[in-house]
């Protein structure tokens, strides 16, 4: 276990002056998780995660 959950995946290569993942992890930070937006180098991907506990915690 890597202590993430992965929320949402979304392309390396969006539209110029988009960021799609970085608004997705402000909704989730609005919601009250701690989302967070990190590259996945192997597939070329933006993911939004929480670090462990974190989705367990807002769901309760």
């Amino acid at each position: 276990m890597n202590g993430r959950t992965v929320l949402e995946r979304f392309p390396a290569g969006g539209p110029r002056g988009s960021w799609p993942a970085e608004e997705f992890a402000q909704s989730r930070r609005l919601e009250g998780l701690s989302a967070e937006v990190v590259m996945d180098l192997a597939t070329d991907m933006f993911l939004v995660i929480v670090r462990s506990g974190e989705a367990a915690d807002a769901s309760a």
